[in-house]
């Protein structure tokens, strides 16, 4: 049993960075896989970000790589997405998730057992 608390969204101006966290409860945080997802006003949620039970491994939708780093620190049971050189377009509301790994499927939010509120992220021009 997970529960997740985000923090960090806010309005900002295109080009300005966020660094979002995703706080843990319990004791088993180390033994999931943890993602990150937004959803637009309008538009179904989509994957940005996913990192593995130890951090080694990261993927990133095509829309953010380059310009999104997501970390964990399972020490803290937390786990962030820092966000650089925001755009409009990277306005949504972001939710983190925790699955247990299962082989592939790390893209889809079908496939995450725990969700977080959300946090509004809003980038103006």
């Amino acid at each position: 049993q997970v529960q997740l608390v985000e923090s960090g969204g806010g309005l900002v101006q295109a080009g300005d960075s966020l660094r979002l966290s995703c706080a843990a409860s319990g004791r088993t945080f180390s033994t999931y896989t943890m993602g990150w997802f937004r959803q637009a006003s309008g538009k179904e949620r989509e994957f940005a970000a996913v990192i593995t039970r130890s951090g080694g491994t990261t993927y990133y939708a095509d829309s953010v790589k380059g310009r999104f780093t997501v970390s964990r620190d399972n020490a803290k049971n937390t786990v962030y997405l820092q966000m650089n050189r925001l755009k409009p377009e990277d306005t949504a509301v972001y939710y983190c998730a925790a699955r247990v790994p299962s082989g592939s499927g790390y893209l889809s939010p079908d496939n995450y057992n725990y969700w977080g509120q959300g946090t509004q992220v809003t980038v103006s021009s």
